[in-house]
């Protein structure tokens, strides 16, 4: 999702690339756009998407990145100045194309260019920026999606012990 286009503008479009196996074992990737419908991410870079597994259902999770501020806002000279997206947790259904977006009290800020790493139902995040306010927190954050049967369950918890790193 997202990232910058050879024209400098931002994309919103959703892509999933899959591996395909052939009788003859050759391996060939599948990359398919899908369209989104919901609370659809905005165009924005220096994101992360990770994949969460829970209780036999996978989602895809999107958060953190950048965007160019909205067109009303825009002078001349500061047509391609950029602002953090919102804190937002996003769920993506990529068999149906929903996206649901999760606002979470303990991520205060947007942060660009963290690290994220995840573990079946777990999204562990790490570092980042906030252009906002011009800080690295060096908090390490714990976000568990539950899929059962129904509505998602997401929620997050600071973990302590962090470290302030960004782009890493």
């Amino acid at each position: 999702h997202g990232g910058k286009t050879p024209n400098n503008e931002l994309s919103d479009k959703m892509y999933v690339m899959s591996v395909v196996c052939k009788n003859n074992k050759k391996v060939t990737f599948r990359c398919i756009e899908k369209d989104l419908v919901g609370d659809v991410p905005e165009a924005r870079y220096g994101h992360s998407i990770d994949v969460v597994y829970s209780r036999g259902k996978s989602m895809g999770v999107v958060f953190g990145g950048r965007s160019y501020i909205p067109s009303a806002q825009r002078t001349t000279e500061k047509w391609n100045s950029v602002a953090d997206c919102l804190p937002h947790v996003f769920l993506v259904d990529f068999e149906f194309g929903c996206s649901t977006s999760y606002i979470l009290p303990e991520l205060q800020d947007g942060l660009s260019f963290h690290v994220s790493i995840v573990r079946n139902d777990t999204i562990y995040i790490l570092g980042g920026h906030s252009l906002a306010n011009n800080i690295r927190p060096a908090n390490l954050y714990r976000i568990r999606v539950d899929l059962p049967l129904g509505s998602p369950a997401v929620n997050c918890t600071v973990l302590p012990g962090g470290i302030s790193v960004s782009s890493a």
